[in-house]
């Protein structure tokens, strides 16, 4: 993890700019390889990577963060790295299989933290007999009653990213302890209940009621209905059109702690959410005598529109469907539509 390093005195923040004239921040050159932060071959089975701290890379058998300078290896926590962690502790011995389904785990982790301090405010400010109790006792209802699992038929994943989107900001303005490093997005997400004032965390839920009742006349609206995986065009910059066909998506942002990561948006002239990034090529590898794998494109091969291929896989994307990657050329050649040998002509299998 970070490659090569220099050595740094670790009196000081590195975070921040510092002093370059003094002897105590000149260069000394770099750790050796040994003394950086890695994890080989540790007895769990497994390591993953979520762009977040290498500490839970493996789980318990982790690297200790107290044996190493903090300026190693400064990269926080997120909630994505949370769920790969809790997911992949949950089996044993993993297959081809396995892996898939671990990688497609549907928990959204954020919610676990981010609306006990929503339910709160509702428990404790919000009387049967106010105006705002009638709006909100539903929708505080379905989000109480949900699993954390986001879900194409799932109205509670529609609250609870369009509320969350909401809050966003008052989660990003929670300022750091003086002389702390920044805190990472759980540290923040601990802090909305005492940080926040129950009036906001309300009023952005009866927004996203108002909002949702507003676009599509009415509040109960399935995940899938509204966050849409479309390919229309091969221009650089994306065209979206609700009157166009589209497939229905069950997957949200790794911001908020989902593993097969979709991030999506509305666009001017559109009442839906249409992914923008995310996964894009996925590929799960079994090595041994002979090579298995399976992989996930986000829409096609192709990037000519007027190719069956522009967007063949669309639905298999949208689904989180796994095909098999022909590896081999015997393989490639069962199925290949047209064969080719330099100075010879094209032939067309049949």
């Amino acid at each position: 993890h970070g490659n090569r390093i220099p050595i740094r005195d670790t009196s000081f923040n590195w975070s921040q700019p510092v002093d370059g004239s003094i002897a105590a921040t000149e260069w000394k050159g770099y750790h050796p390889l040994q003394e950086i932060v890695q994890s080989i071959n540790p007895s769990n089975g497994w390591l993953q990577n979520c762009n977040s701290t290498p500490f839970t890379v493996a789980g318990n058998q982790s690297p200790l963060r107290s044996r190493y300078p903090y300026y190693m290896a400064p990269d926080a926590e997120n909630f994505r790295g949370i769920n790969a962690v809790r997911t992949l502790g949950e089996t044993n011995q993993y297959t081809l299989e396995k892996v898939i389904a671990a990688g497609y785990d549907r928990r959204i982790s954020a919610f676990e933290i981010l609306l006990p301090p929503l339910f709160q405010a509702f428990d404790q400010t919000v009387s049967p007999s106010d105006t705002l109790f009638a709006w909100l006792a539903g929708p505080v209802a379905v989000l109480k009653n949900w699993d954390f699992r986001s879900d194409e038929n799932s109205i509670a994943t529609t609250l609870a990213i369009e509320w969350a989107e909401k809050i966003n900001p008052v989660l990003l303005s929670i300022p750091n302890e003086k002389g702390k490093p920044p805190m990472d997005p759980i540290s923040r997400a601990r802090k909305l209940a005492g940080y926040a004032k129950p009036a906001d965390l309300l009023k952005a839920l009866l927004d996203v009621i108002n909002n949702l009742q507003s676009r599509y006349g009415r509040w109960q609206v399935p995940w899938g209905m509204i966050n849409r995986f479309q390919r229309i065009s091969s221009d650089l910059n994306d065209h979206y059109d609700d009157q166009q066909p589209s497939f229905p998506v069950g997957f949200v942002s790794s911001s908020w702690g989902m593993l097969p990561s979709y991030v999506s948006q509305r666009f001017p002239g559109t009442q839906k959410r249409y992914g923008v990034h995310g996964n894009s090529f996925v590929c799960a590898v079994e090595f041994g005598k002979r090579i298995k794998a399976r992989s996930l494109l986000a829409g096609g091969e192709s990037g000519d529109q007027r190719s069956p291929h522009f967007f063949d896989q669309g639905l298999m994307y949208s689904k989180g469907q796994f095909k098999e990657v022909l590896f081999y050329k015997e393989d490639l050649l069962k199925v290949a539509k047209k064969t080719y040998h330099p100075g010879a002509e094209v032939k067309k299998n049949d």
